[in-house]
């Protein structure tokens, strides 16, 4: 008898584990707003504090070749929700567009499989979802915080929640970095900037925002690890598009395009592991998808888990693209541009180089002057080297405003500023000529409207929501307004222009 009541224990308790094993894991997704790699203390930044993106990668993962489908947030924001790239989500191909309600997202599958679902703060956007017959942001029903949604969770519902922050999304509070302890001698300047103290004090507001986001995410963790998820919470921290700087955001060199992250969910992923092959954000919804036991259709990412797991998967380059930032010109132009890159090159197709990569020198809609870079006094710096090139340094102005090519080729390790084009050089001509044909079987694998036809003007006649035209900013005014503050000491305030190396 108690033989018989030994083996029936041992039965339901394997029943109980294996049930318990095979319940639907949640999802947190934690997002921010304009945050570029290399910028987390794991990946060697000495000056920026990121304890919690810090902390999951050293218990699940951490990738050094993870990019975003676009580096502009809408479009990149769409294909994380519905894993397909930019030009394939049509309108959501755009800035401040309006939501592709075609394309289902993993948000609404997995609502249809039982999730609760929701969202907080910035889900997908800039841009109009209602006129597309949706009630709430395709990232989820909105909520004030994580922790009025989890009250609101039904007992024992699997869920997915999208954290939006804003952060480090400018503008900034000037001088918040230098205050909180950061000193501007610590800070790495890229290659592609003038290397000045102003500079480095936008690095360092830049810095403070970020810091923001890694201990709100902290938090969010802690949370989960109060109600006994975290084991089985899949936690994703990552960042939509590169930091809101010139030669970054809205553009596929890499500061505008590759991204920190770090993914934690203990069944899938080994701690410690560190992922050198490239991922690209269409991955993430057919990974979110399968984790939930549901099939991914009609999405042009690659699940993660079977990949984290040592099968061998095509991860040698990864393709990006982006069309219309904001609108900054005449005509509500985009600026097109596709590219790929792999572990030694990076190559960049303009199909339309006639046209102001940056914006218009003058307004046309949106921002000001070159509007499709952020004003920032790094911006304005900038600006004012204008045909002031100095011996041994780079044109500052044209990288960030000038026009290019219609063929951009960078050995992205030797050159990680990506600052010398060989796209001319005949040594690098077969190369080129390589990266282009890759470039262009994606392209047409994917159904891009650019490859039939690369000066289509789809993406000019969309709908550009925001209804508001902004002036021309006096940013001469705003070079002498500028002062660095410093929290103690005998210095009280650094002006920017005796201290900039024009």
């Amino acid at each position: 008898m108690k033989s018989l009541f030994l083996a029936l224990s041992v039965f339901f308790a394997s029943f109980f584990i294996s049930k318990a094993q095979s319940k639907q894991p949640n999802i947190l997704f934690l997002i921010a707003d304009d945050w570029s790699f290399p910028h987390a203390g794991v990946y060697g930044d000495k000056v920026v504090r990121t304890p919690t993106f810090d902390r999951l990668a050293a218990e699940g993962a951490l990738f050094t070749n993870s990019y975003t489908a676009s580096p502009s947030c809408s479009p990149s924001r769409a294909s994380i929700l519905t894993g397909r790239y930019p030009h394939e989500n049509e309108s959501g191909g755009n800035l401040w567009s309006e939501w592709p309600a075609q394309y289902p997202t993993y948000v609404s599958l997995l609502e249809e499989i039982g999730y609760f679902t929701g969202s907080t703060r910035k889900g997908w956007g800039p841009g109009d979802f209602i006129v597309s017959g949706l009630e709430h942001n395709p990232a989820g029903k909105s909520y004030s915080d994580f922790a009025e949604f989890l009250k609101n969770r039904p007992d024992g519902a699997p869920f997915t929640f999208w954290f939006g922050s804003s952060d480090p999304h400018r503008e900034y509070i000037a001088n918040t970095g230098i205050q909180a302890g950061m000193k501007l001698e610590d800070v790495v300047v890229p290659g592609f900037f003038p290397d000045n103290d102003c500079v480095r004090n936008d690095i360092l507001d830049y810095y403070f925002e970020i810091e923001r986001f890694d201990r709100e995410c902290g938090q969010l963790i802690a949370m989960l690890e109060e109600i006994g998820e975290l084991d089985n919470t899949i936690i994703v921290m990552t960042s939509d598009n590169g930091m809101p700087f010139p030669r970054a955001k809205a553009n596929l060199y890499d500061y505008g395009t590759r991204m920190p992250l770090a993914i934690r969910w203990p069944k899938k992923v080994k701690s410690g592991t560190v992922v050198h092959d490239f991922v690209n954000f269409v991955d993430f919804a057919p990974s979110f998808l399968e984790a939930a036991g549901k099939t991914p259709e009609n999405m042009s990412g690659q699940s993660l888990w079977a990949f984290l797991d040592g099968e061998k998967q095509d991860r040698d380059q990864v393709f990006l693209e982006r069309e219309r930032h904001a609108n900054v010109r005449k005509g509500d132009l985009s600026y097109p541009m596709r590219a790929v890159r792999t572990q030694q090159f990076l190559y960049i197709w303009n199909p339309m180089p006639e046209r102001n990569p940056a914006g218009d020198p003058s307004v046309h809609q949106s921002v000001g002057q070159y509007g499709d870079v952020d004003h920032s006094i790094t911006k304005f710096l900038i600006m004012a080297l204008e045909g002031k090139v100095q011996a041994g340094q780079p044109d500052y102005f044209q990288l960030a405003f000038g026009s290019r090519p219609e063929e951009e080729l960078y050995d992205v390790e030797k050159d990680p500023y990506q600052l010398n084009n060989l796209a001319s050089d005949p040594s690098f001509a077969s190369v080129k000529e390589e990266m282009r044909k890759e470039l262009m079987a994606w392209m047409e694998k994917t159904g891009d409207l650019r490859f039939e036809n690369p000066k289509s003007t789809y993406w000019d006649e969309l709908r550009y929501t925001p209804d508001y035209q902004m002036k021309d900013i006096d940013w001469q005014k705003k070079i002498e307004e500028y002062r660095i503050r410093p929290p103690f000491g005998s210095v009280k305030e650094i002006p920017c222009l005796p201290s900039s190396k024009q």
